[in-house]
């Protein structure tokens, strides 16, 4: 009887542990673009005084879905402490989440080497995967970094090979929502969205989404280019974030031929709204290279300190 009663728990113990949501997002170790592993992980700082310790510094593969049960990829880059703000990166219709590669290493502020491939092998001028001239991140901060790919996008130049606006934001919820999630995360209101181009809009409208699920947890979107292309007009989103209590940063970064949207939401009534013109700073991705003055990367870590910074 008593050998029955323990195979009995046994069986029911199983049974809980297979039960689970199919939209709980899937952490694994580090891999490279083919889903091989990257390498060993970094050890963790030493920060058990101050919290728990800091995860691994590789960037770990996370697989998730959106809402209409489409499977995403994407990488997240623990920071350096633990709990930690985290920044979502939203890509370019040019390309997939591979643009952000360097970037999210940069921000991450860990002294990691890239583990992957960038398509700047191929790419040689595109200078957002030519870390040497990225202005330095105050020492001792570290951020949290998520990066992925929309559906049906591949690396720049091959891009994504159709025009998906409305089913692409269902692709920026989710990372949002998925963001929330990310162990390591400071919670509930240390997550900002940054986005070029097409993400651009998406990185607003997934962090006016999100704080309408969980309140407070989008501190604010930087947009590199926006043009309502997901089907909300960007002054209205704009306005959305403002109507926050307290309201939610968003800022515009755009060069003198784009930079008319960037003005219109200037009205919008956001009082944590800024907008910045970048002559001849082209478009998107173009935005981040050197010598523009003022500089996007500069005017990315400003919006990090004032929105989730010490």
């Amino acid at each position: 009887m008593k050998k029955l009663l323990i195979a009995f728990l046994l069986i029911a113990v199983a049974a809980l542990a297979a039960c689970g949501g199919e939209s709980t997002p899937v952490v694994t170790g580090p891999q490279d673009a083919s889903g091989a592993p990257a390498g060993d992980a970094n050890p963790p700082a030493d920060n058990s005084s101050a919290g728990p310790a800091a995860l691994p510094a590789d960037p770990q593969a996370v697989t998730f879905q959106a809402a209409d049960g489409q499977e995403l990829h994407g990488y997240y880059y623990p920071a350096a402490v633990n709990p930690a703000p985290l920044v979502v990166l939203m890509h370019w219709v040019r390309g997939d989440m591979s643009d952000w590669y360097e970037i999210a290493l940069w921000l991450q502020n860990r002294g990691q080497a890239n583990p992957f491939t960038n398509p700047s092998v191929y790419l040689p001028n595109e200078l957002w995967w030519e870390p040497s001239w990225f202005p330095p991140v105050p020492e001792g901060q570290s951020y949290g970094v998520f990066i992925f790919s929309f559906r049906g996008c591949a690396p720049y130049k091959a891009g994504c090979a159709g025009w998906t606006p409305d089913i692409w934001l269902l692709d920026a919820q989710a990372a949002m929502q998925t963001a929330v999630t990310l162990e390591g995360v400071d919670p509930p209101a240390k997550i900002v969205a940054i986005g070029s181009s097409v993400g651009a809009d998406g990185a607003p409208d997934a962090c006016a989404w999100l704080n309408g699920q969980t309140p407070g947890a989008c501190q604010g979107a930087l947009s590199l280019s926006p043009g309502s292309y997901m089907g909300i007009a960007y002054p209205v989103v704009v306005q959305q974030l403002g109507a926050s209590q307290p309201p939610v940063a968003a800022w515009c970064v755009a060069d003198e031929t784009e930079f008319g949207i960037c003005e219109s939401a200037e009205i919008s009534g956001n009082p944590a709204y800024r907008d910045f013109l970048i002559p001849t700073g082209q478009h998107g991705n173009m935005l981040l290279r050197p010598n523009l003055t003022p500089l996007p990367m500069q005017i990315i870590l400003d919006f990090l300190a004032e929105t989730v910074g010490p």
